[in-house]
């Protein structure tokens, strides 16, 4: 049986830019991606099954709309014949928190089926049961920092990121997307905001210097608080740390995070705000 990590995508950045005809709401996003993870192993059979523990394997839902079976079940139907098997799903990120843990969670599934096919991650086949798995899939699948845009399934080119460090918190509510998104009025959120602007650093192609200044927008924080009121919380006091660069949300919420330039500071406060609130998933890790 074979592991891969799952990684928490965060969006540094989430810029809502229209609605489009079909309901659905056009995108902007920076997102990187946490050294926390999900863990997801494949074991080839003649079964398609799916085992869900660890601490986040109560609030994972229902195992058959699982999106690891979703996406199994998506490739499946683009490659006749492709072996199918066992899933093991270790779940360690929160649920409903804006970190991707699904998506990450199908992108590893595609991954696994894809190596046991002997096909690469970019067959345009995967790239298809990506995205009809979920808009977030995609950019999962290779886990590296890039700006998306439409739905978040129009992928930029990846991009090095400077040594970032973060805090995660989540007050161990959820937050769905679609009841954010319900909650939006996009006649109170800006359509222009601060873009990141990403310059060229020597010695790579595709490495960036970051404005720290223009991290943290995200268009979706009001709703999301309509939602969740704990969220404002939570982001109060993450920006009251004194080394934090920039305090922001990921996604629709409700984890929110702060930036730090070192590792030492996200570490300690890390361990002061998980003592002030005990009941809070807290966690620091590095971006990338």
């Amino acid at each position: 049986m074979r592991w891969l990590r799952a990684p928490g995508k965060i969006n540094l950045t989430l810029r809502v830019v229209g609605r489009r005809a079909d309901g659905y709401h056009e995108l902007e996003s920076l997102v990187a991606f946490a050294g926390l993870c999900d863990w997801v192993a494949f074991e080839p059979g003649d079964h398609l099954i799916l085992e869900v523990a660890g601490p986040g394997a109560s609030e994972a839902g229902p195992v058959l709309e699982n999106l690891v079976l979703r996406a199994a079940r998506s490739l499946a139907g683009q490659i006749p014949g492709l072996r199918l098997g066992r899933f093991r799903l270790i779940k360690r990120l929160p649920t409903a928190a804006g970190l991707g843990g699904g998506s990450a969670d199908a992108a590893a599934a595609l991954r696994l089926l894809a190596d046991e096919a002997g096909l690469p991650v970019d067959d345009p086949r995967v790239r298809v049961s990506a995205r009809a798995t979920g808009a977030d899939v995609p950019a999962c699948l290779s886990s590296q920092a890039r700006i998306i845009r439409g739905i978040g399934d129009e992928l930029g080119p990846a991009i090095w990121l400077p040594n970032i460090f973060a805090v995660l918190v989540n007050p161990r509510v959820q937050a769905p997307t679609p009841k954010v998104f319900a909650a939006l009025d996009l006649t109170s959120e800006p359509n222009a905001g601060p873009s990141p602007r990403l310059s060229p650093a020597a010695g790579s192609d595709t490495a960036a210097l970051l404005d720290f200044s223009a991290l943290g927008c995200n268009h979706l924080k009001t709703a999301a608080i309509r939602v969740a009121p704990i969220i404002a919380a939570v982001l109060k006091r993450l920006s009251q740390i004194p080394e934090a660069r920039v305090t922001g949300m990921s996604g629709s919420g409700a984890t929110c995070f702060a930036l730090f330039s070192d590792r030492r500071s996200a570490a300690v406060a890390r361990r002061i705000v998980a003592s002030e609130h005990p009941e809070w998933w807290v966690e620091a890790t590095d971006l990338h």
